[in-house]
């Protein structure tokens, strides 16, 4: 059975929307999606989404009635997890048509849950106490030490930022569009060492989703699911294998690509999940496309640039275009323009994308190899 991604839309703007609810920025997606598709809510029998509103209320909220329900919420991975998982509840005929969501007021924060950590929690216990806070203080302890046995420079760091900023540049929905060097990136104010603030995602509102069904139910040019894998290494990043790998990044790259039959060389298109500029370095070296310390050096050459032998992060990524809180939604959503022909920094040529999403600090990962044709 072939397993389709039939449709696939975000919010009618990202950015900045405190005129929207984190209710309405998942409907207004939901909508969007339908409408791409060319289907209704009543082709729709699986509702997939994470954190609250939580598939039951989205389905309510929707009029469907479900067959099936996901909502796996493991950070901001957790839409490809939704994909994979979709895919073999359809294989299995638990259902057929699965609609996935995503809607986070992550800077108006209207409709949106608290912030918090309680002093039992896990982290609350053994990272709290020594300073470590939320994701910028959690992720300098890996790129510290990425840093420190790869040499990774400052400046090739700041590369990163200023590579997908060349992306947003030529995409009118990126929230930062101007062009950016290093020294710009290195003279932004220091959020917390070795992290500039342009080297940090952004925080915005949006929203996003998916319609995944069979090849033959789809109503417009398909984008084929041809690989997936998920993987979770640790919930605290104190507790990694090896702070300058993801070993999660590792198993839900192999996975994938081993069941999607492909090697690097044809891969076409990638997007990395980038909620700090060392991410994609991790990505670009766990999935198997640069040896150990080389990213750095390959996105400094301009490799992953317009232009660039693998285009990488082609919407601008979280540093440029978007970051809800949760972005694995727009890394697919990306995928899917790409693959179509549709997008706004259209890369000639592309049949096959890969994308890698991120949850939490390097907690989970996965991956999904993305075509628009069979093999």
């Amino acid at each position: 059975m072939t397993v389709v991604i039939a449709g696939a839309a975000e919010t009618d703007e990202v950015g900045k929307l405190p005129h929207h609810s984190t209710l309405q920025l998942h409907l207004e997606a939901a909508r969007n999606a339908l409408a791409d598709a060319g289907m209704t809510i009543h082709d729709i029998d699986g509702v997939a989404t994470v954190g609250t509103p939580g598939p039951i209320q989205i389905a309510h909220a929707l009029g469907i009635t479900p067959a099936w329900l996901d909502g796996t919420g493991v950070g901001g991975s957790s839409f490809l997890f939704h994909v994979r998982h979709a895919a073999a509840a359809i294989r299995a005929g638990l259902c057929r048509t699965v609609l996935i969501t995503h809607g986070e007021s992550g800077r108006s924060r209207v409709g949106a849950g608290r912030y918090g950590m309680g002093p039992d929690s896990i982290l609350g216990q053994f990272e709290l106490p020594y300073g470590v806070v939320g994701p910028p203080t959690s992720f300098t302890i890996t790129a510290l030490r990425y840093m420190k046995e790869t040499g990774l420079t400052h400046e090739q760091l700041a590369e990163v930022a200023v590579a997908q900023r060349r992306w947003a540049n030529r995409n009118p929905r990126a929230m930062f569009q101007d062009l950016i060097t290093v020294d710009d990136v290195l003279a932004s104010r220091m959020v917390a060492y070795p992290f500039h603030l342009l080297e940090c995602c952004l925080v915005t509102d949006g929203g996003g989703a998916l319609i995944v069904t069979t090849e033959e139910r789809a109503r417009r040019a398909p984008v084929y699911l041809l690989g997936s894998g998920e993987s979770a290494e640790a919930p605290m990043i104190s507790q990694m294998e090896d702070f300058t790998t993801s070993k999660a990044f590792r198993l839900s790259g192999e996975a994938a690509f081993a069941e999607a039959k492909i090697g690097h060389d044809d891969v076409d298109h990638l997007m990395i999940y980038d909620a700090f500029a060392h991410v994609p370095i991790y990505g670009l070296e766990d999935l198997g496309f640069v040896g150990r310390g080389e990213a750095g050096a390959f996105i400094a050459e301009g490799h992953t640039s317009p232009g660039g032998r693998l285009p990488l992060n082609t919407n601008g990524g979280g540093l440029s275009y978007t970051h809800t809180g949760m972005y694995g939604m727009f890394a697919i959503q990306e995928s899917v323009r790409q693959l179509r022909g549709e997008a706004a920094a259209q890369v000639p040529g592309v049949e096959i994308s890969v994308v890698l999403g991120n949850g939490g600090m390097f907690a989970s990962a996965a991956t999904l190899v993305l075509a628009n044709r069979l093999p």
